[in-house]
């Protein structure tokens, strides 16, 4: 299953060399997560209110592969890598047309009030990859 996100560079995600600034990429990526998660049919505000559990990055290793700047129109896909009884891996890369300008590898992991807990088996079955 791969979740895409259009998005383009605002002015606000430039740094004075007019390339996107490197911390904006980590934005576009969660937004992008954000919404594959409330595409799967995952509410998190009730997932927290209800169950007592959020996703939290606990680790992601990224690649910067060539700049975007000002106006570019851009699409983050996201794909799920594996499912854990307490942490999901999804690959996400930032592409302008064909052409990949980032890249990571992030692991979310589902978080209580005491720490890492298991995600709710109906929720972890929406992220099962197909």
């Amino acid at each position: 299953m791969t979740h895409s996100f259009a998005l383009r560079v605002y002015y606000e995600d430039t740094d004075l060399a007019g390339v996107v600034y490197y911390a904006n990429y980590l934005k576009f990526i969660e937004r992008a997560r954000s919404e594959m998660v409330r595409g799967l049919g995952v509410d998190q505000v009730a997932l927290k209110a209800e169950a007592g559990v959020v996703f939290a990055v606990r680790s992601l290793t990224a690649e910067y592969l060539r700049p975007a700047r000002f106006d570019d129109e851009l699409r983050v896909e996201t794909s799920v890598v594996s499912v854990g009884g307490a942490r999901i891996v999804l690959d996400q890369v930032v592409l302008r047309g064909a052409e990949r300008v980032f890249e990571a590898r992030v692991t979310l992991v589902c978080i209580g009030a005491a720490g890492a807990v298991r995600i709710p088996a109906d929720v972890r079955l929406r992220f099962a990859p197909v």
